[in-house]
């Protein structure tokens, strides 16, 4: 297809996630996807997770190979990227050490540190917004600088994800708003990065990237041979991954979103700046100006697949009928707070079979997310409002089942697919149109979907789980070689 067939410009969304990076080319005027293309990146295992950045980069180009010549002929460009990871570049622009990312739980110590450290967890909800759980970048900082001090002072930039791979694209280092507000150093209340919690850590303020509003162009690519796009092409401020995913589903305000991937998410928009002081709802910024109060799982699709490759069983073989409980909290978890917990299973009897434990891990899965979900929304929310759910477990019939069940409400499944990368392609196209991005989202009917109806929620299985919880806590919060 030559872009004389579309009907208008161009644009390029990107989304770069813990696995992967995708790209799509998107027609601005219909929101139709053109050409799209993905490639994998590695993340380390055990104690740590780690990404080298500059796989990142080699992803994008290879994913953008795939988009033939549409993605060249592309007038804007958007970067959402995962969240909170730690990006550390030396004088020259070149990684010191692989990226921190937002699932590295090795800074659970630190993030409990400076909560004590800083004025305790209100201090943090009312000026960042949110208490610094081990994902938020700035207890990866602390980390860095407690662990590896030759690295924190070999450093001369400090990006996220997608301020990176923004970066190699302008040459000029920039983030957004929402991306900076899942850093635990941007304060939500002034809307600039907070001296005194920098100060703290003992972090420069020009290492960081420059916060550029909403709308605002972040750059144009730069001339230089290798970049997969024409030099001058219009650059979007990108940002993180839930953030892009509002975006890309042209969210109103208390409209309820259950995202269901590697980590799991439950999140809306708001009009209102949340602070939660018991750190389950991280108060973050949107890309548009507005807010996302927020509350994230570690533990989503990826734990519950390998529970079902522990059985032999494929992810959608489950049964129902059990009153076993199985907390699939494999690597640790963030919400509940419990960062050295593993999994538990509770309840095992002679005549429990394996699908009914798969369906369990479900269960176990669903239930924090759905626990956090009123916090989420604001009080006065529609709770008949249609529960959006999206990610890549969106489309398998145990979680969507799971999610009706255990929630009680109607549940919508929108067909668009890759809504990071929708979201960043609205934000790209909204800077050659002048809307809002999540107007261009709308017209565009990135929502639509099947609506599965409500059905009566099962108390019982939410009793269980939460009481099972409760009295395991003391053994779910023991650190490794703990008494």
């Amino acid at each position: 297809m030559s872009a004389a067939a579309t009907e208008g410009p161009l644009v390029v969304g990107v989304d770069t996630s813990t696995q992967s990076t995708k790209a799509l080319v998107v027609d601005a005027s219909t929101g139709r996807v053109v050409a799209s293309g993905q490639a994998p990146h590695t993340v380390s295992s055990g104690a740590g997770r780690e990404s080298d950045p500059r796989q990142w980069w080699d992803a994008l180009c290879a994913a953008l190979d795939q988009c033939g010549d549409l993605a060249r002929e592309a007038a804007a460009v958007s970067v959402g990227g995962q969240q909170h990871g730690l990006v550390t570049l030396d004088a020259r622009g070149e990684p010191v050490r692989p990226a921190l990312l937002w699932n590295d739980v090795r800074s659970a110590p630190q993030g409990r540190r400076l909560v004590e450290e800083l004025g305790g967890s209100k201090w943090w909800a009312e000026r960042t917004g949110s208490v610094p759980a081990a994902s938020f970048t700035v207890t990866k900082w602390a980390w860095l600088a407690e662990h590896e001090p030759e690295s924190v002072r070999a450093t001369a930039a400090v990006r996220l994800p997608h301020d990176y791979l923004t970066e190699r694209l302008t040459g000029q280092g920039t983030t957004d708003r929402g991306d900076a507000s899942g850093t635990g150093w941007w304060s939500s209340g002034t809307e600039a990065y907070d001296e005194e919690i920098l100060g703290h850590v003992g972090l420069d303020p020009a290492l960081l990237p420059r916060v550029v509003r909403p709308g605002e162009v972040a750059g144009t690519v730069r001339d230089a041979h290798d970049l997969p796009f024409a030099k001058g092409t219009l650059v979007a401020p990108g940002t993180g991954d839930n953030a892009a995913a509002a975006l890309g589903l042209g969210l109103l305000p208390g409209a309820p979103v259950l995202s269901l991937g590697t980590s799991g998410a439950v999140y809306a928009v708001s009009t209102r700046r949340s602070a939660d002081p018991t750190g389950t709802v991280a108060g973050f910024a949107d890309a548009r100006g507005d807010w996302l109060p927020l509350a994230c799982t570690l533990n989503c699709t990826l734990a519950v697949d390998r529970v079902a490759a522990l059985l032999g069983l494929d992810r959608e073989a489950v049964e129902p009928g059990t009153s076993v409980t199985l907390l699939p909290y494999l690597d640790g978890e963030r919400t509940p707070a419990l960062p050295h917990a593993s999994g538990l299973l509770h309840g095992l009897r002679h005549d429990t079979t394996a699908g009914q434990l798969l369906q369990a891990a479900y269960d176990g899965a669903v239930h924090a997310l759905l626990g956090a979900l009123d916090l989420v929304l604001d009080e006065d929310a529609d709770r008949s409002t249609p529960l959006l759910l999206i990610g890549g477990g969106a489309r398998g019939t145990a979680w969507q089942q799971t999610v009706r069940r255990l929630s009680g409400r109607p549940v919508q499944v929108p067909e668009a697919k890759e809504l990071v990368a929708l979201g960043a392609a609205a934000q790209a196209a909204a800077l050659l149109t002048g809307e809002d991005p999540a107007a261009v989202a709308r017209r565009w009917d990135t929502a639509r979907g099947p609506v599965l109806e409500a059905v009566e929620r099962d108390d019982t299985t939410l009793t269980r789980i939460s009481g099972v919880l409760s009295d395991a806590a003391p053994l779910l919060a023991r650190e490794p070689g703990g008494n």
